[in-house]
């Protein structure tokens, strides 16, 4: 049941992530656009073969996403979707795409997401219809309206900070293991040129006297916001096989979505990751011990840490162990966010969750560089939205 693993990645395109972009300023749709020429252009296929779109929100529209990028790209397709997973979105729209292959609806997907800023209107209303925005919804009618934003639950800092706080009154401290997370990620970072930090190391006491921003959580802990997009082409067996680079084959996924916010999870302890990765686990018919590396999506490095034991790599509670005593760099016994993660190498929106996807294909693709991992055949990945809400796992794989 589920994939049978005949839907592969063969492009990705990637735009190094910059802190203030230098690119000029263009409509979401016109990046979309770009980022798949660019994409197509690695696979070494032509649009005309493409015949299914999988994207997020376009700026340019409040509905009718992939019907506006199909216009726009002049490309009719049989299959259109649309994915609002928030950073799970990339690997939702991977194996999206992957599925409808393997069920025969589209023989060529294209997956992007632009992370540059957009232009902006004439006319800037000075009070936003949603001010909080992403996680923290103030429009009429939401929860989050009601009952979290006046007691000062908004955003992405304060909740994240509570699930790193209940874990330590559960587990122990895992502060030092979390800054370790963030030096070995800097390490990655430092032999990817494309990283907005390559070229700038850290040390665990850096990230251990860097400003706290939420309690327990430091600066350095924090995933650092940048421009960038990121997209990739997903085809069926036929098409892999005469593609410019090494397929990397979509094996397994699990997706979970849980709550909006984790004022309404019955357990902070126990994460929507579970069940994704189990899923995906069982799917590809492959265990722990079988994955060369692993890109687990790191907004915040309490996010590595839950994420790598409920994904099943240590036991509930021993996360901490676990990272102080393997070394998590390219080179180390337990390979992680070899492209610096997004603490290291930047977070282009939505496109951050794609980085993710573009590293493990990298890697297998055996094109990684300075930072290659050796003898890397599979990949485990992993995307999170909102406040460790929605999650999505997947195995890669390469022939």
């Amino acid at each position: 049941m589920g994939l049978r693993g005949e839907a592969a990645i063969i492009g990705i395109a990637e735009w190094k992530p910059e802190r203030r972009s230098s690119r000029p300023r263009r409509f979401t749709i016109e990046q979309w656009a770009e980022l798949a020429r660019d994409a197509l252009e690695d696979a070494g296929i032509g649009a005309r073969e493409v015949d299914g779109i999988v994207t997020t929100a376009v700026q340019e529209t409040s509905r009718f996403a992939p019907a506006t990028v199909s216009e726009y790209l002049g490309i009719p397709v049989n299959y259109g979707e649309f994915v609002d997973l928030g950073g799970a979105s990339a690997a939702g729209m991977v194996w999206r795409a992957a599925a409808a292959v393997e069920l025969g609806i589209a023989d060529v997907v294209l997956c992007a997401l632009p992370g540059d800023p957009v232009p902006e209107p004439p006319v800037v209303n000075d009070a936003p219809a949603d001010p909080f925005g992403v996680s923290s919804s103030a429009l009429y009618g939401s929860p989050q309206a009601e009952f979290e934003i006046p007691y000062g639950n908004v955003a992405q800092n304060v909740p994240y900070a509570m699930f790193a706080q209940r874990y330590a009154a559960e587990f122990g401290d895992p502060t030092r293991a979390m800054a370790k997370i963030a030096v070995d990620q800097r390490t990655n970072a430092c032999a990817h040129p494309a990283a907005v930090f390559h070229g700038k190391p850290i040390t665990i006491e850096d990230v251990l006297s860097s400003p706290v921003i939420a309690e327990p959580l430091r600066l350095l802990d924090i995933v650092m916001p940048c421009s960038g997009g990121a997209a990739v082409v997903v085809a069926n067996a036929d098409v892999a096989r005469r593609a410019r680079h090494r397929p990397v084959w979509v094996k397994g996924f699990g997706e979970r979505v849980a709550f909006k916010t984790p004022t309404y999870a019955e357990n902070l302890m126990e994460t929507a990751i579970a069940p994704a990765s189990a899923q995906a686990f069982a799917m590809a018919g492959v265990t722990h011990a079988d994955i060369d590396m692993v890109s687990v999506y790191d907004c915040y490095t309490i996010t590595v840490l839950m994420s790598l034991e409920d994904a099943g790599f240590c036991p509930k509670g021993t996360g901490a162990d676990f990272v102080n005593s393997r070394d998590l760099t390219f080179r180390g016994d337990f390979p992680c966010n070899t492209h610096g993660g997004q603490l290291s190498f930047g977070q282009p929106g939505r496109a951050g969750g794609m980085s993710h996807v573009c590293d493990a294909t990298r890697q297998i693709q055996r094109r990684s560089g300075d930072n290659q991992v050796s003898d890397c055949d599979r990949a485990f990945v992993t995307g999170n939205g909102g406040i460790m809400s929605e999650q999505v796992a997947l195995i890669l794989q390469g022939d």
